[in-house]
């Protein structure tokens, strides 16, 4: 036989099995496969191809030079040498005054040309239509956002101080081309002219500032320049292009989207339990179709290429519909996360229809193809014996197969060899776990059945008959429900925990840039205002050259972090008594006798992540100065208590006598915020970091991302029901010919429907303590581990997870059953 007519007879096949039902929840199993990692696929498509179309409007520029100091006039004149377009921004952070109203602000000092690359958006109110503009703010002028509009209470005319300089409101800002939406805008936006920065008095030795010199021109004299610029680029300086455009934005869509992508690839492989059940229902309903094809002279061979058409045509056509769902569900993640692009999101291309249609093959194949491999040795004598089943060669194959198609999902999702390994061994783990724990449940209730009433002793005598399918069906809707009691009830349980660790009088404010002629009133003005426990610390910023000899460089690390790291410069600072949330880890802490000897301690972490051993010795240069000192000691550090730390401290005499600015931090009620307005006049120069404010956003960040994994999760529990579906299936040919015995017997049709009715709402049940149990070892590995506090579960953990497996086991089981009573009893038993 042909394989154009094994095709064509592999469609026929399709059209019948499917109208007699046997492929219907293995479809939709595949469908939302697919459709979960379609729906991550088309949400991130979307958000790369801003990136694409928006890269040199990202920078604002073709080019751009960023620094903590001004680029040097030889770089810039060799910019312009070149026939490129110039243009200087300054960013900072501060306070702005109102009045007594204060609001922290990112300002931006921009200077003319700017933007060299998109267009500036302004409006004559808040959220009123916005207008393109090529102007920038005319000195003595400011424009700002909305937000900042709001908290100031401010409208167009209003006047703001920001340091010492007056500033009065021209414009709303509306959009900035090089804004890295309000993912990264942190604070509201101010912008005004680079002009009037020098009367602000914001900036002093120490300050941190951002300087940005934007180039822009002709391809190839960009890129020439950027040559130039290889050779020439300054210390702690970073060249941006449009490919490198927004970093920070790129990073955290690639941890969103790995994080969306295994949330998927978690869907998948329920859905792909679904597909392994209900395709060895479909391989042993075939038994005796597959006996006539061979009588007839069918190869084996031939039946297996025909069975796998068929699934091939099956896949193909389930594919496309899970695509079609996932287009339609990424909607709801652009609306969700959408934010991330800071503007409307462009329609998605196709680019993910591949990917979502080859996971689907990958799950169907992984899942579908070992049970029907036996079809093959089905003998022909099952014609004439019902009674001959297919040799089974191996049937660790089976689950060898569903392992590999695991391995092979987690591994194309997560593009990490450790991760998809732990994420792997976690889900095995898992199963593992809740399969010993149903197994030993299922033989307590075979004890007690017993003792309980008729329906009772049917519906549980049931569960416990069918115990290895049992054990499967708790375990796919426990981790079902599991996900969702982590991302649900215990997400809140660990926030409400975190929470409730932070003391009351937690610091929610930073004082930094403090200059060391203003450490003595800084100290006076907060001892006068009852802040009298305020510490100030010295902080010299300095760039690690050398660890033990050996110069480092980013080009030593694998790791973007430590790469990072080695850029940047530190904040080094003294101490003198160990800090009550530092905790030595190796070696010691300074005593008294230390003093000004060439000794360093280190943050464990930032140890780890450079290779510094204790005995180590360590170069810095501040200021083109070389500090050099030897690892003494190793600290952990509770940075999440909001004091004021360092990763690296010396003791007292060592580098008192370089450069430094000062920090510290303090609590401040809300009812007291006119102190700020107060500080700031009295010390312009003075950063205010507003902790509240920042918590805000990172949690609305946060809640935003874990609303986003929820709504992935969804598919989970469409996967977990198919799971319950595909399972009720493979047992209805018993559970018919058991009812009509039962019934033959003198029971009525309300005893079975109640039997079955209890025997899937104590399956849900099961399954539901067992996943209330394992996400409150989750929430406590979580608090215990990584949070550092004591996690204390709600009861109703418990109560949503019983009530819910309970229920909705139940309401499906019954709606999957419901035939089992429709059909006479005498006609199954006639049927056999």
């Amino acid at each position: 036989m042909s394989a154009r007519r094994l095709l064509a007879l592999a469609a026929r096949a399709l059209l019948r099995d499917w109208r007699g039902g046997e492929l219907r929840v293995l479809a939709a199993a595949l469908v939302i496969a697919c459709a979960a990692v379609a729906a991550v696929g088309f949400f991130t498509d979307r958000m790369h191809l801003v990136m694409e179309r928006q890269a040199g409007e990202l920078l604002g520029a073709d080019l751009v030079l960023q620094a903590p100091q001004p680029a040097d006039d030889a770089v810039v004149a060799e910019a312009e040498r070149r026939g490129l377009a110039v243009a200087h921004t300054v960013t900072l952070r501060s306070v702005a005054v109102a009045g007594d109203t204060t609001a922290f602000t990112e300002a931006k000092a921009v200077g003319p040309g700017y933007p060299l690359r998109g267009e500036l958006r302004i409006s004559d109110a808040p959220y009123a239509d916005a207008r393109p503009t090529r102007a920038i703010p005319a000195p003595g002028t400011a424009w700002i956002d909305e937000r900042l509009a709001g908290e100031l209470g401010l409208a167009l005319g209003g006047t703001l101080e920001l340091g010492t300089a007056r500033l009065s409101v021209a414009q709303i800002l509306a959009y900035e081309p090089d804004r890295g939406g309000d993912l990264f805008s942190i604070a509201p936006r101010l912008m005004f002219n680079l002009a009037d920065l020098p009367g602000t008095g914001l900036i002093q030795p120490g300050s941190r500032v951002e300087h940005r010199l934007l180039v822009a021109g002709e391809a190839a004299a960009v890129a020439g320049y950027r040559n130039w610029l290889a050779a020439h680029t300054p210390v702690n300086a970073r060249v941006q292009g449009v490919r490198d455009a927004r970093p920070e934005l790129r990073a955290a869509l690639d941890r969103a989207e790995r994080f969306l992508g295994l949330a998927a690839v978690v869907a998948a492989i329920l859905a792909g339990v679904g597909i392994a059940i209900a395709a060895r229902r479909f391989a042993s309903r075939h038994w005796d179709a597959v006996a006539i094809l061979r009588c007839l002279g069918a190869t084996q061979r031939q039946v297996l290429l025909l069975f796998l058409f068929e699934l091939l045509l099956l896949g193909a056509l389930a594919g496309l519909a899970g695509a079609a769902l996932g287009w339609l569900a990424q909607e709801g993640l652009a609306r969700i996360l959408g934010v991330l692009a800071g503007g409307e999101l462009p329609a998605p291309s196709w680019r993910p229809l591949p990917t979502a249609l080859a996971t689907g093959f990958i799950a169907l194949f992984g899942f579908a193809v070992p049970p029907l491999l036996q079809l093959r040795r089905v003998p022909p004598l099952r014609v004439l014996r019902r009674d001959l089943a297919p040799a089974d060669a191996w049937s660790g194959g089976v689950y060898l197969a569903a392992l590999a198609a695991i391995a092979a999902l987690l591994l194309w999702q997560a593009g990490d060899a450790k991760l998809a390994g732990l994420v792997l061994a976690g889900c095995v783990g898992a199963a593992a776990v809740l399969a010993v724990a149903a197994f030993a449940a299922l033989r307590l209730v075979g004890r007690l059945r017993s003792r309980v009433g008729m329906t009772w002793r049917f519906g549980l005598a049931n569960l416990v008959r069918r115990g290895p399918a049992s054990v499967v069906q708790a375990v796919a809707i426990g981790l079902g429900i599991m996900v969702l009691l982590v991302l649900g009830l215990v997400r809140q349980d660990l926030l409400a925990g975190w929470r409730a660790s932070l003391p009351a009088d937690a610091p929610n404010h930073f004082l930094i840039n403090i200059q060391p002629q203003e450490v003595a009133g800084v100290r006076e003005f907060l001892h006068a205002r009852a802040l009298a426990d305020t510490a100030l610390y010295p902080m010299v910023r300095g760039r690690l050259t050398h660890i033990a000899g050996r110069e480092v460089a980013p080009a030593d690390y694998a790791e973007p972090r430590a790469q990072r790291l080695v850029e940047r410069e530190f904040n080094l600072s003294v101490g003198t008594e160990l800090p009550s949330d530092n905790r030595v880890t190796a070696g010691r802490w300074f005593s008294a006798a230390d003093a000004g000897q060439p000794l360093v301690s280190v943050e464990q972490g930032l140890a780890e992540t450079l290779g510094i051993r204790l005995g180590d010795r360590l170069r810095f240069v501040v200021a083109g100065q070389a500090v050099e000192a030897s690892v003494v000691g190793l600290r952990s550090v509770e940075w999440d208590s909001f004091h004021v730390n360092f990763f690296v401290v010396f003791p007292p005499g060592v580098i008192d006598a370089l450069p430094a600015t000062w920090i510290t931090s303090f609590h401040l009620p809300r009812v007291r915020q006119a102190v700020l307005a107060e500080l700031v006049r009295a010390f312009p120069s003075v950063t205010v970091l507003d902790l509240d404010a920042l918590m805000s956003k990172v949690r609305e960040i946060i809640d935003r991302v874990v609303l986003a994994v929820e709504y992935v999760f969804l598919f989970t529990l469409a996967a977990g029901l198919a799971v319950l579906f595909a399972a009720i299936q493979a047992t209805r040919d018993e559970r018919r010919f058991e009812a009509a015995v039962v019934r033959t017997l003198g029971a009525s049709r309300a005893v079975v429907r109640h039997g079955l009715l209890v025997e899937f709402a104590a399956l849900g049940l099961l399954a539901g303590v067992l996943a209330a149990c394992a996400a409150a070892a989750v929430g406590w590995g979580v608090a215990e581990f990584v949070f550092t506090f004591r996690y204390r579960p709600d009861v109703w953990l418990w109560l949503v997870g019983a009530g819910a497996g309970a229920g909705g086991v139940g309401l499906a089981g019954w709606l999957g059953t419901r035939e089992v009573l429709a059909q006479p009893p005498l006609r199954t038993l006639r049927e056999g």
